[in-house]
């Protein structure tokens, strides 16, 4: 259970993170990218499906073919006469075994291209795959591209053509948070690919596409440490807190006089 991705548990663990951007950022884009995320979450679910299971009609035409292939071969091998020692014939048959060979050859590498073909028809649909996430993960750095911290506690002097720019630090902290949560599981959904399909060129482009999100997300963690610096030394209401009701149990009693003393006590 805990040896290999699960498609189900990244499906859910995005629809979660969409919940938690939307009510935060109810009308930010960022919510669209992540409802875009799990559609291709959940149709790489299927297609990472199909990719395990075998495809039986490719199989079949494959082995029809073969054996036509070594059909025709035997076919070809009778016309040859090895009865006769003549020099014509012997010169014949030379003839004949060089243009076997030639056969032999060519026939070899359509064998090789037929065996191969219903792995190179998986490769190419994991690329895709792997090519529409790497898409995505540039949409999501694209967000999070104006998200500067220095302008929420520097004054600065706009243009016509300045973004607009009016996240507190700790709602800015949580907007780059949900950006490298997605890159992450960007990540992930690509990582199912090469977990279902053992072939070293989707595990190269899977593997390029985990180093950009990661070069990505260090890029947004150094804006977040930037903004928790700015949050530490900011004063404490610039910062959203939920107020706590005390309970009768945790509110501090007076100390009980002691019988003849001040009320008192030093331990």
């Amino acid at each position: 259970m805990y040896r290999s991705l699960d498609a189900d548990r990244i499906v859910v663990s995005l629809e979660q993170l969409e919940r938690r951007i939307h009510e935060r950022f109810p009308d930010a884009g960022l919510t669209q990218v992540c409802g875009e995320l799990i559609a291709v979450a959940r149709e790489s679910r299927a297609r990472v499906a199909a990719i395990e299971h075998r495809n039986l009609p490719v199989r079949l035409a494959v082995m029809v073919l073969l054996a036509a292939c070594v059909l025709l071969l035997w076919r070809v091998s009778g016309l040859i006469d090895f009865g006769k020692t003549s020099a014509d014939n012997v010169y014949t048959v030379l003839q004949g075994v060089e243009a076997t060979m030639n056969i032999l050859v060519l026939m070899g590498a359509a064998v090789l291209f037929l065996i191969t073909f219903e792995e190179r028809l998986k490769r190419r649909r994991a690329l895709a795959a792997v090519h529409e996430l790497r898409s995505i993960a540039h949409v999501i750095d694209m967000h999070q591209l104006t998200k500067d911290p220095s302008t929420t506690v520097d004054p600065w002097q706009t243009t016509p053509s300045s973004p607009s720019r009016t996240l507190t630090p700790f709602l800015l902290g949580r907007y780059l948070d949900y950006c490298s949560e997605l890159l992450s599981l960007t990540a992930k959904v690509a990582a199912l690919y090469a977990q279902s399909l053992p072939d070293p060129v989707v595990a190269q482009n899977v593997h390029a596409l985990e180093q950009m999100t990661t070069n990505l997300t260090l890029k947004i963690w150094q804006k977040i440490t930037i903004v928790q610096g700015m949050i530490a030394t900011s004063p404490a209401s610039s910062v959203p807190k939920i107020p706590r009701k005390r309970d009768d149990a945790e509110t501090p009693k007076p100390a009980e006089p002691r019988p003849g003393g001040t009320g008192t006590s030093f331990g």
